[in-house]
């Protein structure tokens, strides 16, 4: 979409999705994408998000939340950032109709406003975003399969061969499930297998917990400096639990009405979806106490089949749920480089298509072979590029559409969003930083992991 940036004196028209217009003409404003728009029902993408937010990444927060924070900061915080990010998802849902255009992309939206400056920042926050989710994806489907492995051997492989089949399977994936609409008909595959390993993994959480033996320690851990930098990065990885970055382009394939639709969607992803992968975070603690492990299941006591069961479908679920979360990337290079008046699998874009999945997902397995570090990962997603795109960016939005309009409370409660989240991100950026700096110091490359 073409960049302009919003220098009108006159207040912007906030469009609450045109309700009142047809339910399957949206893309009439929106520019052109080789994928699917204006097509998909709240019920689809509340499961996607259900679902997708339900991932592998969820087998890490007990120990990247809750062992920094304790039990009183740790239950404070997934509260108070869950409401927090919830409030400022609803609030960019409003902003996807200005002045009867419709913005599918993020960028396209940030563009529009501010101009072309924030165009780029925002893409560079919102790939970046993306790439270290995708990575980090890839890094726990690895983990998943050497788990397995290790049931059965003493030896297993190292971590980064089964990080490469790892990558290998989201490509078929990705290839042939090419947008987040044609997820339609695996929704109700990934939707029983999230549900089968969250409730297997309860089950022996519960039993550990209350089968051991030796009393459980709590305490946090470290040098008073330390403490603090940790608890930041625990700050990052809840807020990688509860928001994505990229909520106008997965509001972009549902129908009209596509604010209310996507709020809608929301209120799934934080009643039933929270619910789960909170509930996963805080037994995973209460079980091992501060020594639970950065992967929970290498906590757990067994029996063998169901550890086996356990990392087997938490791998199957990540093939599905990692593709909504790098959707925005496919978008672009399937509309930058396919004929997007065919079919994506015919005749030249079959081949086109197969090379662009294949360039990306080599490059970015590549680099999680290399950089083995779960939490690291996760921290720096939550901190330099989840932060402003999360909270900064729709109170500014907000500041700039509503802003001549809006009673002096309302404009002094964004400013203060705006302000907070920047010390956020820097506070989250070099807590993040400074935990990557530690493990390359201590890691040696395409060693074990």
């Amino acid at each position: 979409m073409e960049v302009e940036g919003a220098k009108s004196t006159q207040p912007l028209s906030l469009e609450q999705d045109q309700e009142k217009g047809p339910q399957n003409v949206g893309d009439e404003h929106a520019p052109p994408t080789a994928h699917t728009i204006d097509h998909d029902s709240w019920e689809q993408v509340g499961l996607m998000l259900v679902t997708s937010f339900n991932c592998g990444w969820i087998l890490t927060f007990s120990n990247l939340i809750m062992v920094p924070l304790g039990w009183t900061w740790g239950t404070l915080c997934l509260v108070l950032v869950g409401f927090y990010t919830a409030y400022a998802n609803w609030l960019l849902a409003a902003f996807h109709f200005i002045d009867g255009k419709r913005f599918i992309r993020y960028r396209d939206l940030m563009g529009f406003l501010y101009g072309k400056k924030l165009y780029h920042i925002t893409w560079i926050l919102q790939y970046l975003t993306l790439l270290l989710g995708n990575m980090g994806f890839i890094l726990l489907g690895g983990k998943a399969l050497k788990e397995i492995n290790s049931e059965f051997s003493d030896s297993p492989l190292r971590l980064q061969y089964y990080i490469v089949i790892t990558g290998a399977a989201y490509f078929v994936f990705a290839f042939f499930i090419p947008t987040i609409s044609a997820m339609r008909n695996w929704l109700g595959a990934s939707a029983i297998l999230t549900l089968s390993y969250i409730v297997l993994l309860l089950i022996v959480l519960v039993k550990d917990g209350k089968s051991s033996n030796s009393e459980k320690n709590y305490d946090i851990s470290g040098s008073e400096v330390s403490k603090v930098f940790n608890a930041f990065g625990a700050v990052s990885a809840i807020i990688v639990a509860n928001t994505s970055g990229l909520l106008p382009e997965i509001q972009s394939t549902l129908r009209k009405p596509a604010v209310g639709n996507m709020r809608k969607g929301l209120y799934s992803q934080y009643t039933v979806g929270a619910m789960l992968y909170y509930g996963v975070t805080i037994l995973g603690y209460w079980a091992y106490g501060s020594v639970v492990s950065s992967y929970l299941p290498e906590n757990l006591s067994g029996p063998r089949w169901i550890n086996v069961l356990i990392n087997a479908i938490n791998f199957l679920q990540s093939i599905v749920s990692q593709h909504m979360f790098v959707a925005p990337i496919h978008e672009t290079l399937d509309t930058k480089f396919l004929d997007i008046k065919k079919g994506m699998h015919s005749g030249e874009n079959f081949k086109r298509l197969f090379l662009v999945r294949g360039l990306f997902f080599s490059g970015n397995t590549l680099v999680a072979a290399a950089f083995p570090f779960i939490g690291d990962f996760i921290n720096l997603l939550g901190s330099f590029s989840l932060v402003p795109l999360t909270f900064t960016f729709p109170s500014m939005l907000f500041i700039k559409v509503k802003g001549k309009t809006a009673r002096r409370e309302k404009k002094a409660w964004h400013w203060f969003n705006i302000a907070f989240s920047f010390l956020l991100t820097v506070a989250t950026t070099i807590s993040a930083v400074r935990l990557i700096v530690e493990n390359i110091n201590k890691y040696h490359f395409f060693a074990d992991a």
